[in-house]
């Protein structure tokens, strides 16, 4: 980590950097100079939150640029548009997102068949084993097969992707906030999250396929907003129009609706997923794309589910795609009823609380663990997986057997590698109830558990050790080296003790144990990801029972108001542990007492409208802002004033382009009939230019160049007295990268200071005002 300390945030500086600066700049000249530093107070250098932990490396964060730049090339290019380009845009836009559903519809359709066909293969070989009595080799080809899809899983992300491990959804999070972390879209990033996923759940893990069915969505968004690439040729004209943060993050929230709607089948689920979990700005028409693209998944998926209706892929059952039919059973329900639905909402906020806190510890050690390297990640997933294999194997040895109920349609016990009634080592007519859970896969295992048929199907004790062993599980394996995702342990651990409560209930209750098993489920949700709207309407397109709808919306109100007591929802929680700079929607109370001014980061460096070009190659040599401040000056204006804001990556292009000038003087038009807009466009995931790219003479380094036409000249700014929590707020909902202070009175410097993401986070103003921010 050594070589990470100095990275830069948007806008303040390090010590180091200070100083530097100070020692190159004290002998430039007045005129054309770069201006002495407003804020010098070195307390006011902001050097917290800089780093983020993605995968289980280190690296550096930045801010993305949501905002539009609208400089002089920018009115131009907008100005000479004509109506069929932007028809084109419009036209693309939609093209993309388009693409956007069919992609990704067919990567959950593969999941599933991948994931149904190699696990189903495991269990057929394990049940077969031990159909002939070779019970040791059952486990060895049980253990021995979940060992290598896990190592092989492991392996992809220790080696290949590192930003691919866990569910991703706390990534997509942050960068939908504004924050760009190393990696976390790359297509390598995409490839292993397809192929790790398939084999993580293969491998028996109690992990889900769905939390990485998001992050997937959006690697494939992103991979089609790239705008093109100049590396493989592919710049088709059209395609410059997406060369922007901003069309990337609407692409970005329709893939990750996408992926909810492909994991669950749930297309308004998924739609609202976005909308409450995952996108911090939102808009009507970006409303109407995520539907879009939702409803194109939904159909991707259901045509592809009529054909493997047939039996055209292989082990692929019905559907696979967790729809778990409860609509059998009678919504009717009584006093009795509504007081333990009451009771499973509390028990679900406490238990989704201390879920989330161990969770915590537990990716807090881990993080330790993955720190020393690849080989460590990879033995640490064998550990877990043997651990798992052990659990699923052994503990249905100590279930009895259960006499096959009369009169049912299906075979008992199950033959093959799914059902409801499992041989196991029962004897003919016989079932085990708990490998009835344990050796199917998580799918299977939720549609057990949400039966209805046979309210006897399982012993409360089996429910209790299932419960256990999923609850533990579950926490032990989230923040290993492989793709995983929470929502499966969540909802079968609190199906499980949803069913108990059925159960225990019997005929007091007008519910059947199925649908105390949803509602279980809900409760359980709601106590860890701390979501109502969204999960509320997954739940019921997963389980195709409207009428569960207000005993559902209840439970989630209960189980999420109890569980905030305690801590907040594990997405959170992890982005918080990984560092990331995550802006949330209200402002901290301590901020009222505080104004814009007081928190901006210092030295503060700007240039003139028309700057030597020696003084701004110092700039970006030495210091790592991303954007500065342009003040007009006499004889460019009767006084100085702020002209606008100017980007790092701009000025690297206009460098790079060499239109300089011997003398000061404006040169604007110069600039305008060379660069178009969109060389000034921002790169997809290949590199853009660098500093290191540069080629400056010391003759071009005496030389002048005019800033006014890459200058954005309608930044956002705040006066320096309005108050800190309203500012984080207005800078939250506007999707800034930096938010210019201006003076409150005459006679003073144009701007005050400069306030980017890392200013608002609570450590930087904790080491500024700790008498005035209260310990987290």
């Amino acid at each position: 980590m050594e070589n990470q300390v100095d990275i830069e945030n948007d806008g303040g500086m390090i010590e180091e950097e200070k100083f530097d600066l100070e020692r190159n700049f004290s002998t430039i000249s007045e005129s054309g100079s770069i201006r002495v530093p407003l804020l010098k107070s070195k307390s006011r250098v902001n050097n917290t939150s800089q780093i983020a932990i993605v995968g289980a490396n280190v690296y550096p964060i930045e801010s993305l640029d949501y905002d539009i730049v609208e400089n002089d090339l920018f009115k131009q290019d907008w100005r000479s548009r004509k109506k069929v380009e932007i028809f084109q845009y419009i036209f693309l836009k939609w093209t993309l997102v388009l693409l956007i559903g069919l992609s990704t519809g067919l990567v959950g359709f593969f999941n599933n068949i991948g994931v149904e066909n190699i696990a189903g293969f495991k269990l057929l070989l394990t049940s077969n084993l031990m159909l002939d009595g070779k019970y040791f080799q059952a486990f060895a080809a049980f253990a021995g097969c979940n060992v290598f899809f896990a190592t092989c899983a492991a392996a992809l992300c220790a080696f290949i992707a590192p930003a691919a491990a866990g569910s991703g959804i706390p990534e997509v999070k942050a960068y939908l906030n504004g924050i760009d972390a190393h990696s976390i879209l790359a297509p390598s990033t995409l490839l292993v999250k397809i192929f790790g996923s398939i084999l993580g759940v293969s491998a028996g893990f109690v992990v889900g396929k769905e939390g990485p069915m998001v992050h997937t969505g959006a690697c494939i968004a992103n991979l089609l907003g790239q705008g093109g690439s100049r590396k493989y040729h592919l710049t088709w004209k059209w395609l410059k129009y997406f060369k922007n943060d901003r069309d990337r993050r609407d692409l970005i929230t329709c893939g990750a609706a996408a992926g909810v709607a492909a994991a669950f089948r749930a297309p308004v689920g998924g739609v609202l997923f976005a909308l409450e979990e995952i996108a911090s700005w939102w808009r009507s028409a970006l409303l109407w794309r995520t539907f879009f693209t939702t409803a194109i998944v939904a159909m991707v998926l259901r045509s592809l589910i009529q054909f493997c209706r047939g039996g055209n892929c292989g082990l692929f059952g019905q559907g696979g795609l967790i729809m778990f039919d409860v609509n059998s059973g009678v919504s009717n329900y009584n006093t009795i009823d509504v007081l333990a639905l009451i009771f499973i909402g509390v028990l679900g906020g406490l238990l989704g609380s201390l879920y989330n806190y161990l969770v915590d510890k537990v990716l807090r050690t881990y993080a330790v663990i993955n720190e020393r390297g690849p080989a460590f990640k990879i033995l640490l997933v064998m550990s877990v997986s043997i651990l798992t294999s052990c659990c699923s194997y052994g503990l249905p040895w100590f279930a009895g057997c259960i006499p096959c109920p009369v009169g049912l349609e299906e075979k008992c016990p199950t033959i093959g590698r799914s059902g409801n009634y499992k041989n196991f080592q029962c004897p003919a007519g016989h079932y085990n109830d708990l490998a009835s859970l344990f050796l199917n896969t998580n799918d299977d295992a939720i549609r057990n558990l949400f039966s209805s048929n046979n309210s006897n199907e399982f012993h409360i004790s089996t429910l209790l050790i299932f419960f256990a062993g999923v609850y533990c599980l579950g926490i032990i394996t989230y923040g290993i080296a492989i793709p995983s995702g929470l929502f499966i342990p969540v909802i079968l651990a609190g199906a499980s003790y949803g069913r108990i409560f059925g159960r225990a209930l019997g005929s007091l209750s007008n519910l059947n144990v199925g649908l105390f098993s949803l509602l279980g489920a809900a409760s359980f949700l709601g106590g860890t990801m701390r979501m109502t709207v969204s999960i509320c309407v997954i739940l019921l397109e997963l389980t195709n029972n409207l009428l569960m709808l207000p005993l559902v919306m209840l439970v989630l109100l209960i189980s999420k108001t109890v569980a905030d007591i305690f801590n907040k929802g594990v997405y959170d929680q992890i982005v918080k542990m990984k560092g990331l700079p995550f802006l949330e929607a209200h402002a901290e109370p301590f901020m009222r007492n505080l104004v814009a001014g007081d928190v901006c980061s210092g030295p503060l460096l700007s240039f003139s409208g028309v700057e030597k070009v020696g003084n701004i190659v110092h700039a970006l040599k030495y210091t790592r802002h991303n954007g500065f401040p342009v003040i007009d000056e006499p004889p460019f204006s009767e006084t100085p004033e702020l002209c606008g804001l100017v980007l790092r990556s701009h000025l690297l292009v206009l460098l790079n382009g060499k239109k300089f000038t011997k003398q000061r003087v404006l040169s604007a038009s110069n600039i305008l009939s060379r660069f178009h807009a969109f060389d000034f466009a921002k790169p997809g995931s290949g590199k853009g230019l660098k500093f290191e790219d540069l080629v400056i003479t010391e003759e071009e380094m005496e030389m002048y160049i005019d800033l006014h036409p890459i200058t954005n000249t309608s930044p956002y700014t705040v006066v320096e007295t309005m108050s800190l929590a309203k500012a984080a707020i207005l800078f939250r909902q506007l999707g800034l990268r930096h938010l210019c202070v201006v003076p409150k009175k005459t006679g003073r410097a144009p701007i005050v200071g400069i306030l980017t993401r890392h200013d608002f986070m609570h450590e930087h103003i904790s080491n500024l005002y700790p008498h005035l921010v209260p310990h987290k």
